[in-house]
């Protein structure tokens, strides 16, 4: 075959698909589409700049639920990448004019044309990127969002500003972006939690057994009445925080599963009763972080009706600290430094302002203020910390990001350590930044299964989950393995 023969036919092919391209287009644009001269281009006006899909977000952010909170964050990045890779590089590489508007009847076009070349489509390209995320974390809301997702594409065929491939191709450069999220970030649903250690406990169909002690406080009516909607049997007692933990103690006496909902301080006190008690620990997330519930794989009474019927447990370790006559227990953390400071600011705001202002305005206060680092000793050296977090199990995170716990019998503590310096704020940042993976003179991360401190100053605060007290002298924290018996969803059942 010649070498002109070879150079003609991608050239035909080429014709053809660009004749069809324009054949479909004034298809299109001679068709009479019923109920659409109203909607289609204010919608595609909608979608200018992202508009509509950060509106979007919000709207599923609103929720509250942690699974809407991710999907809308997981659709925003994959709508930035696919924004970036469009403007950077797809508009420039293929530089298609836009359509004539000839065949395209008045009322259909733009106020405003658009003045980027034609192809790809980036109207097209976001609301793929933003659906197809939203998708991959949460299927239901990605159903809800498909169909605008769907119409915002056509509408650029509709008003006359995309040939159909320029929008094909958009949508399928979306949709990549949000694989290509999800390779570097992924879902919840790819990372779930190993079910090991099993744990035998019963499994109360009804819910017959389950005593569950809510926190008011914490807003819990809705997700309460979700559990007592799917375990009909089991007994409720709304309390306040007053109240909490003696109707813990009363609870603990008579269950045969102890249940709690409420936040991180509540869950708490639930842990350290169930396991003097010897009982197995239903959790309902109810409060503003609900890390141990989420690490579980607990996001809501659908999760724990699930396990609870069908008696799905596993045993997780807890945290012990001790010293000074003061003791206790910890299923998420424990710190000491600017932390505690922080959390005694977000309580003394958060009734005020709602929890995640508190806690902005907290950590803005306490760092403003003019201190001195915390003095103690660790590993036979005295050292200044402007932080020392201890987790009870090792966190995964990236970067910023909030961390998460994949395995919660691990037998570790991990370990968070700012050391003590001028400019506290950029230490601390900094130590955010890197995350795990650093070892250097501001900060540094070790996995221990035991932890001695001395030389505490008296005074000193100590944050347990969520929970403020004072230590001072000699302070030691130790790993309590496989203690506490937690009812969770496992996989594959």
């Amino acid at each position: 075959m010649s070498p002109d023969v070879d150079l003609t036919i991608p050239k035909r092919g080429r014709h053809r698909l660009l004749s069809l391209d324009s054949r479909l287009f004034e298809f299109a644009a001679g068709r009479n589409w019923p109920a659409a001269e109203p909607v289609l281009p204010r919608l595609s006006r909608s979608a200018n700049h992202g508009v509509l899909w950060f509106a979007t977000a919000a709207a599923m952010a609103a929720s509250r639920t942690p699974r809407s909170r991710r999907a809308a964050a997981r659709g925003l990045a994959s709508l930035t990448l696919a924004s970036l890779t469009i403007n950077t590089l797809g508009k420039r590489s293929v530089r298609r004019t836009r359509p004539v508007l000839d065949p395209v009847p008045l009322v259909r076009q733009l106020k405003r044309q658009p003045i980027t070349t034609s192809f790809p489509s980036g109207h097209a390209a976001s609301a793929a990127a933003f659906a197809t995320g939203v998708a991959l974390e949460s299927p239901a809301w990605g159903a809800a969002v498909a169909p605008v997702a769907w119409s915002v594409a056509l509408s650029r065929v509709y008003t006359g500003v995309h040939f159909p491939s320029d929008v094909l191709a958009g949508a399928a450069l979306g949709a990549g972006a949000a694989f290509a999220v999800r390779g570097l970030v992924p879902t919840r649903a790819q990372v779930v939690p190993p079910a090991r250690p099993r744990a035998q406990v019963p499994a109360l169909p009804d819910g017959e057994g389950l005593v569950m002690v809510a926190n008011t406080a914490s807003g819990t009516a809705d997700r309460v009445r979700a559990l007592h909607d799917g375990l009909p049997l089991a007994e409720i007692v709304e309390c306040e925080p007053t109240d909490v933990r003696t109707e813990l103690e009363k609870a603990a006496a008579r269950a045969t599963v102890l249940g709690v909902c409420g936040g991180d301080g509540t869950v708490n006190a639930a842990a350290e009763i169930a396991l003097r008690h010897g009982v197995p620990l239903a959790v309902l997330p109810g409060g503003t972080l609900n890390h141990f519930a989420y690490d579980l794989g607990v996001e809501g009474a659908r999760d724990l009706t699930r396990a609870v019927q069908q008696g799905e447990a596993v045993r997780v370790d807890a945290g012990r600290f001790s010293g000074d006559g003061r003791e206790g227990v910890f299923v998420n953390a424990c710190s000491l430094g600017v932390y505690p400071e922080l959390v005694r600011e977000r309580e003394r705001w958060s009734r005020r302002i709602g929890g995640w202002p508190a806690g902005v305005l907290g950590a803005l206060r306490v760092l403003r203020a003019d201190r001195h680092p915390l003095e103690a000793e660790f590993g036979g050296r005295a050292r200044p910390l402007w932080l020392l977090f201890v987790g009870n199990g090792t966190y995964h995170r990236m970067g910023l990001a909030p961390g998460r716990r994949i395995d919660l019998a691990d037998g570790r503590f991990d370990v968070r350590v700012v050391h003590g310096g001028r400019r506290p704020a950029l230490r601390l940042l900094a130590a955010a930044v890197a995350g795990p993976l650093t070892r250097s003179p501001a900060h540094a991360a070790v996995q221990v299964g035991r932890l001695h401190l001395s030389g505490v100053a008296p005074g000193t605060l100590l944050a347990y989950d969520g929970e403020v007290t004072e230590v001072e002298g000699e302070v030691t924290l130790e790993k309590l393995p496989e203690a506490l018996t937690v009812y969770r969803p496992l996989p594959g059942n």
